[in-house]
């Protein structure tokens, strides 16, 4: 490791005086003008975790539904997976080390680490479309080269692309081909497979409006979409050639403000989606005759798939061990559904993707959505060789279903949520199943809630436990808060510590929006007062 060259190279990308950042599940993330020196040094991290476990890493150049002035980057585990909690650590300490402490925190790196600075390395990079990340690829390229590391750069590439082609390339090419022709092929042949089952000529499941957050995902389903054009019809809005980036559109805008993005024609009952700006979360939404706006987020999306999973399983005759990972944002009503209707276990963990991801991975079977659309399905490889099995064994029906969810297994990115491909499995069920939007959103009433967030001084004052649904610190909240949740029917509510602000994150859901709206305020007043709450006491105004 050619230390002084390291240094050199440092001083093209400085760091700001006094800024600390830390590495959380969505990597860094802060204001384009603040970020060259992360990308330099996540580019020198890429290529220690490389040479550690002797496996290709991706970097990604992201800040996702964050705002166009915003950008951002993480690492991407061998398997596709986010980073390990350890690295994480690694990475915030050498983010936030002074330019005459870098040499000594790479060396520490490598030394707790064990890494043989003779490995060969090799590192991915990909970005999105924000105007700042190409020339922040080029610093991570800095980085990665100044350590002798041989790198590819995809380009522009949704996120889950290029969790796809990390685990392509960590699997000798056994989950697919480790490029952008060889994901858009192996979705689509999977896609077409399924559809071309329905039965009716099914034109009513067929159009589908995308609102694609004017980000990365509009140019990919561009691209993408003459290979499942013969299943499906796509309309895309906020494309990206008038719009800025997340702005008044996208999953989180449509999500958090529950109403549609702007620059989307929605006529009554058509089917239309959202993706973030970097396609790895995705929503469903419509209007209904009276004009009234329904969202189904990703709770009804792990319900439509989980139980499509479970059909399937049951038609072929195998008793596998499925299982829905959610956490405490889910809808109250959506637990209760899967539980005491489908029979389909579900399990809480902790806010953030990796905790849910690493749960998922328990069961021969596993199901994960975050409330924000962002979630996929897993399958053990014992499952994957066994239905493959099946699927040349069997005949009929129970043939049929095999093959189908042969199918859909190829049709799921496993490495990682993924806003195409999800689209894709969804359409695919809709047409298969005969559902219409409605039908689909009227599986179970979501019970109204409410997200606000109240400021403090230092977020870390607040402690939880029982996946993020208990306070255990300042003393007397959780007593508060349970207080507050007895007043109303139906109801339930949680805080916990944002991951990337002093800001502590405030949920509620009861019989009703004005109560769900009430629980929330007087929560989050309880907050202010035992949290050290900052700026003017929360008022009851929700605007999303």
């Amino acid at each position: 490791m050619d230390l002084d060259a390291v240094t050199k190279h440092s001083t093209l990308h400085a760091k700001p005086n006094g800024l600390i950042l830390q590495y959380g599940t969505a990597g860094f993330r802060a204001n384009a003008e603040h970020l060259d020196h992360i990308m330099y040094r996540m580019g020198l991290l890429a290529v220690l975790r490389s040479k550690q476990t002797k496996s290709t890493i991706g970097v990604m150049v992201t800040a996702s539904h964050n705002p166009e002035e915003d950008n951002g980057v993480k690492l991407i585990d061998p398997l596709g997976e986010m980073l390990a909690p350890s690295w994480e650590e690694h990475a915030t300490c050498l983010a936030n080390a002074e330019e005459q402490d870098l040499q000594r925190v790479l060396v520490g790196i490598s030394e707790s680490e064990a890494v043989d600075l003779q490995q060969d390395a090799f590192v991915v990079i990909g970005r999105d479309t924000r105007p700042s990340s190409e020339k922040f690829s080029q610093s991570v390229i800095d980085g990665v080269t100044v350590l002798g590391s041989q790198f590819h750069d995809y380009g522009l590439l949704t996120t889950p692309q290029l969790h796809y082609m990390v685990y392509c390339r960590n699997t000798s090419g056994q989950y697919g081909k480790a490029t952008t022709e060889g994901y858009y092929q192996k979705l689509s042949k999977a896609f077409v497979a399924l559809t071309k089952q329905v039965s009716c000529s099914g034109d009513e499941y067929r159009s589908l409006k995308v609102d694609c957050a004017n980000g990365i995902g509009a140019l990919k389903l561009k691209e993408m979409q003459h290979y499942f054009s013969q299943g499906l019809s796509v309309q895309l809005y906020n494309d990206g050639t008038k719009g800025k980036l997340n702005h008044l559109c996208g999953a989180d805008f449509v999500k958090s403000h529950q109403k549609p993005p702007e620059g989307m024609e929605m006529k009554p009952n058509e089917r239309c989606c959202s993706f973030d700006g970097d396609a790895d979360r995705i929503v469903y939404y419509y209007r209904n005759e009276d004009g009234q706006f329904h969202l189904i987020d990703g709770d009804k999306i792990a319900t439509l798939i989980s139980s499509f999973l479970k059909e399937l399983l049951l038609e072929i005759g195998e008793n596998l061990n499925i299982g829905v990972v959610q956490t405490a944002y889910a809808n109250g009503s959506s637990t209760r559904y899967l539980e005491e209707v489908m029979k389909v276990p579900v399990y809480c963990t902790k806010t953030g993707v990796k905790h849910l991801h690493h749960k998922a991975q328990e069961f021969d079977i596993g199901v994960y959505f975050e409330a924000n659309g962002h979630g996929t399905a897993l399958f053990s490889k014992a499952v994957e060789m066994k239905i493959k099995q099946l699927a040349k064994e069997l005949e009929g029906d129970k043939g049929k279903a095999a093959k189908m969810l042969e199918n859909v297994i190829d049709l799921f990115n496993q490495a990682a949520g993924d806003a195409i491909s999800d689209m894709l499995v969804i359409e695919a069920i809709l047409a298969l199943k005969g559902l219409t939007v409605q039908q689909w959103d009227a599986l179970y009433m979501d019970l109204p809630n409410r997200q606000l967030k109240v400021k403090v001084a230092d977020r870390r004052v607040i402690s939880t436990t029982d996946a993020e649904r208990q306070v255990v610190t300042p003393p007397g909240l959780q007593e508060m808060i349970s207080d507050l949740v007895k007043k109303y029917k139906l109801s339930r509510a949680f805080v916990r510590p944002s991951g990337t602000e002093d800001v502590i994150r405030v949920y509620a859901e009861a019989d009703s929006q004005e109560n769900a709206d009430s629980l929330a305020h007087e929560v989050s007043l309880a907050v202010f007062q035992l949290a050290g709450g900052i700026g003017e006491r929360p008022t009851p105004s929700f605007c999303g």
